[in-house]
């Protein structure tokens, strides 16, 4: 039986020195790591001391012809496949984190989790479940998987969830579903829909995200980051 394990391109600390923060980024389905990279390179700005890595997801999807990646498998495309993919691929992802934070010696507080589309699935459900609490969970373009049962949530990590208003993917209505779903279960939540923007990031929803990191993780002072 082959084991299953983790990796994809990673972005060192800009200081050239140990890593003092992990950023983990987690793709969307049908692309894989290289895909967001560029994302720690940019917010190396304001967090130089920070380590990034963009994980390829195990699986490949069943008509692959360009290398493109799936977390879990897209049949039904509703909210109980969501949830039951986003349940099963959690524990591979628990043991990447793990296993980076153990590598660079650092703990959850030290830990952000970024995610788009599919990815933004997974941030939510791992890191809301993690035994300590990451400094800070980004979703982009996402959804709450099981918003009706987070009976089982474990800490109350700070939540920026970023959408699209012209999303044809993932609609948009389930940033507000999930944003009230997180402060029921008193979990603090900022949230932005941006105005003419689909299915993808744009340099706001990456100036927006890199103020949350920098603030979450002790980085340069926001202003070290802006959109012109």
């Amino acid at each position: 039986m082959t084991l299953v394990t983790l990796n994809g391109p990673r972005v060192s600390p800009a200081t050239g020195k140990p890593a003092r923060q992990l950023v983990i980024i987690l793709h969307g389905y049908g692309a894989d790591g290289a895909d967001l990279i560029d994302l720690g390179r940019a917010w190396s700005a304001v967090l130089p001391d920070a380590a990034f890595v963009a994980p390829d997801a195990p699986e490949r999807l069943p008509s692959d012809l360009v290398g493109g990646r799936q977390w879990f498998a897209l049949q039904e495309r509703d909210l109980r496949e969501y949830r039951i993919g986003a349940e099963a691929s959690a524990p591979l992802l628990n043991a990447f984190i793990d296993a980076e934070l153990n590598a660079l010696g650092l703990s959850d507080n030290e830990l952000a989790i970024v995610g788009f589309s599919q990815g933004a699935m997974l941030t939510l459900q791992v890191g809301l479940r993690r035994r300590h609490p990451p400094a800070a969970l980004i979703a982009y373009s996402g959804l709450l998987p099981g918003a009706d049962r987070l009976t089982d949530i474990q800490n109350q990590a700070p939540v920026l969830l970023i959408h699209g208003q012209d999303d044809d993917v993932v609609d948009p209505h389930h940033l507000d579903a999930a944003s009230k779903a997180l402060l029921e279960a008193n979990i603090p939540v900022e949230s932005h829909l941006l105005d003419d923007l689909g299915h993808t990031i744009d340099e706001r929803g990456m100036v927006i995200a890199g103020r949350f990191l920098a603030k979450a993780l002790g980085g340069l002072p926001p202003k070290e980051l802006t959109s012109s």
